[in-house]
């Protein structure tokens, strides 16, 4: 680089640092909005699942033995007892008017029925429409269930003079032994977080892009840039949006001392590799970014085509649903969002503990990425020397 071209990129710099300073529409999307969402998203999550979910019960058989059934149900983590309903109707309006999120339903003669040997169906009902209070509720009056089941069935076998191994052997025949593995918390804020704030990240960065390159040509002050970086658009946005870069890197490791290092998330491979995932995804959203207001040339329609590209990035990057369950089209659709190879490489390092060389084909993507401005250079110079805003 020679000492001319050296010379315009620190004045560009400077320009920029200025024009950062005196706007504070660059002061919300770079540094207020992130710091928000982290300390929103990860005080919302603290208890790591959600505990005392309220349900009600319908026990018409009213019994010693459901009387159990219940204070058991209760005194799971997640699942509160807050009403017992005399019918069914009652304890289905309470659902519907959102008041509790499931009812377990005992009918009259259920523990006679049991003792009997009869086989007695209880049933729980659930609100999906809340997915997930409505999946934790049904797993613990599932489990709850079978638990019930299991001590009748032993109590039945005591009777018969069965002893506790014969009759363990015969109700569970097959010990399971679960491991959850890399996050035996099963903790909803270490699987969401993780992704769930560097995604944000990236969506701002797409704005805050398309918003600073479209403000130079409403402005009219694009002439002015290019002038001081002599016609080259290179050094233009090399100049240009290094301060940026420079901001959203600390707030990328801001994000991971507080997710790491105070909150003590599971970071298996080390800091480094997830810093150097978050440099690229920082770049590889800037690159998107001016791709977007390259090729539409609008600082609406860039702006509108970024969020809409952010937004969409959540639901296809596999932390929520699996991309292996999806459609083949969209499959092969979520290799052209940053974020989903950043959650590749966030599970590769951080959860696996695997070396970045595994997951080699997610650092590859992101650098390809970084080859998009380069498909729209020529528009983005036509723009920046030509354009006209009007508004």
């Amino acid at each position: 680089m020679s000492v001319a071209v050296h010379e315009r990129f620190i004045r560009i710099t400077k320009r920029e640092i200025h024009r950062i300073a005196k706007n504070p529409v660059y002061l919300f999307c770079m540094i207020i909005a992130p710091l928000f969402c982290y300390f929103f998203f990860t005080t919302l999550m603290s208890e790591g699942l959600p505990v005392n979910l309220p349900m009600g019960v319908v026990d018409l058989d009213n019994t010693s033995t459901t009387r159990s059934i219940i204070r058991n149900l209760d005194a799971f983590q997640q699942t509160q007892v807050t009403a017992q309903y005399n019918s069914f109707n009652e304890a289905r309006k309470a659902v519907q008017r959102g008041e509790i999120y499931a009812f377990y339903y005992i009918p009259e003669g259920t523990t006679e029925e049991a003792i009997a040997g009869r086989q007695p169906k209880v049933s729980f009902y659930t609100n999906y429409s809340f997915l997930i209070a409505g999946s934790l509720l049904y797993r613990d009056q599932r489990m709850m269930t079978e638990l019930a089941s299991g001590s009748i069935g032993r109590a039945q076998l005591y009777a018969r003079g069965a002893t506790e191994k014969q009759a363990m052997g015969f109700l569970q025949p097959i010990v399971i032994e679960t491991h959850a593995l890399n996050n035996p918390w099963i903790n909803y804020s270490v699987y969401l977080c993780n992704t769930l704030l560097p995604g944000i990240l990236m969506l701002l960065i797409f704005m805050t892009t398309t918003y600073s390159l479209g403000c130079e040509i409403k402005e009219n002050s694009a002439k002015e840039l290019m002038k001081m970086a002599d016609n080259s658009i290179v050094t233009a946005l090399m100049g240009k949006l290094l301060p940026q870069t420079a901001i959203f890197m600390l707030m990328i490791l801001f994000a991971d001392i507080y997710l790491y290092g105070f909150l003590h998330y599971p970071c298996n491979g080390g800091i480094l590799p997830i810093l150097f995932a978050g440099l690229l995804l920082v770049l590889s959203s800037q690159a998107v970014g001016i791709f977007f207001f390259g090729m539409l040339g609008s600082l609406r329609l860039a702006l509108s085509a970024s969020c809409l590209w952010g937004v969409i990035s959540f639901s296809i990057s596999g932390f929520t649903f699996p991309v292996m369950a999806m459609h083949p089209s969209l499959q092969a659709l979520s290799n052209l969002f940053p974020l989903r190879h950043y959650f590749l490489l966030y599970v590769n390092s951080a959860l696996n503990g695997y070396p970045l060389i595994y997951a080699w084909h997610s650092v590859i993507a992101l650098l390809l990425f970084l080859l998009l401005p380069f498909v729209v250079l020529k528009r983005l110079r036509n723009a920046m020397l030509h354009y006209v805003y009007i508004p």
